[in-house]
């Protein structure tokens, strides 16, 4: 297969990460928080003249080759600390735990490491190998962009208004460069071409005199994003305090993890709130209106954001570090899950939809005007 010789060049590059977070777990000079940022930095720096070294044809064509490169690195990092922290291995990222960001231990922490290190590196990988046989990545950056900017809007917000806000150590300043990534990142994305398809302009008009009832997955989608606006608004109200009796059952008896003091639910709420509903609600009127051939490219954004966000939250919510008043009480398990996991479902099966049968969302071509007739 073309994909092995790649898989090689940029595994064997971020598996470079165990070696080094071993040697440096014994360093002495990393005690100090300080000194675990600089290490850090100096480690980034040189891991990018390196890859630029060994990858400069491939950097000139795509500078983002470089980006993936050394975030497969940062992502086996976090998959050495997701595994640490759950007691699976020693003697590896305990001194960034300790000195650099503390916050990395807590349930949140842990399962954004394990969704960084799983589904981002694969994503790096598969993006790195379309640059290096020059290929499009577009769907592959688009979702990459909604996870990666959903941790963000996050865990930043959360490590600063939360419990740990005492805890911010110079390392933290580390994370300004992965804010400034995703919006060129997701500039340059949006800049390549679409793929393109097969849809014939007849078979595009077809599709659009269809009304919604003549569209039956059409239709059981429109249903899911109007319920799932409603339990994104009744989440937004319920960790913004709202006084009513289904509020306070809810937070308390179903999802009580909303009220721990470190933030990240109550961040992840109103994001929802905020960045979520608005798009369940224009969702809605692109499968009903034909034409709108924006969704194809943000139902992915939209899809990746949400598979991050409620991974992390649900497994947040049942993590033992999580403390035990704040875990979702036995009794409400299968509520819990079965709400949650569609909430991540639908946009997937949103984004599958777009992509498998985009001829609806796509713009009619021009009519050519009728050639005059001559009149004798």
């Amino acid at each position: 297969m073309d994909i092995s010789p790649l898989a090689g060049k940029i595994a064997a590059l971020s598996l470079g990460a165990l070696p080094v977070s071993y040697a440096l777990n014994h360093v002495s000079a990393l005690s100090h928080s300080l000194g675990v940022a600089l290490m850090s930095a100096l480690i980034l720096g040189q891991l990018f003249v390196a890859i630029y070294t060994l990858s400069r044809g491939e950097i000139c064509y795509d500078p983002l080759y470089a980006v993936f490169a050394v975030f497969a690195f940062t992502s086996v990092v976090d998959l050495l600390i997701a595994l640490q922290e759950d007691g699976y291995m020693v003697g590896f990222m305990e001194f960034y735990t300790k000195e650099g960001e503390p916050y990395l231990r807590t349930a949140h922490g842990v399962f954004i490491c394990y969704w960084d290190g799983i589904v981002h590196y694969l994503l790096y990988l598969a993006m790195a190998g379309a640059i290096r046989r020059r290929r499009r990545y577009r769907n592959l950056g688009l979702y990459w962009l909604g996870s990666f900017v959903m941790s963000i809007l996050v865990f930043l917000p959360g490590n600063i208004l939360g419990k740990y806000s005492s805890e911010i150590r110079p390392a933290f300043f580390l994370t300004i460069p992965y804010m400034m990534v995703p919006c060129w990142a997701g500039v340059r994305v949006f800049n390549q071409s679409r793929a393109s398809t097969c849809c014939t302009p007849s078979a595009v008009q077809e599709e659009q005199r269809k009304g919604l009832l003549q569209r039956p997955a059409d239709l059981a989608l429109f249903i899911y994003l109007i319920l799932a606006g409603f339990f994104t608004l009744f989440r937004g109200l319920v960790v913004l305090d709202c006084p009513t009796d289904a509020c306070f059952v809810y937070i308390y008896q179903y999802e009580p993890y909303l009220r721990d003091p470190v933030a990240y639910p109550k961040v992840q709420m109103l994001v929802y709130m905020f960045y979520a509903l608005p798009f369940y609600g224009l969702a809605a009127y692109a499968l009903i209106f034909p034409g709108c051939s924006w969704l194809p490219d943000w139902a992915l954004v939209f899809a990746g954001a949400i598979g991050q966000a409620q991974f992390s939250h649900m497994g947040a919510s049942m993590h033992l570090r999580t403390p035990f008043t704040y875990r979702v009480p036995e009794d409400a398990w299968a509520c819990f899950f079965v709400c949650n996991l569609l909430y991540a479902l639908g946009p997937h099966l949103l984004a599958l939809r777009c992509l498998l049968w985009p001829a609806f969302f796509q713009h009619l071509p021009p009519r050519s005007p009728a050639p005059d007739k001559k009149q004798n």
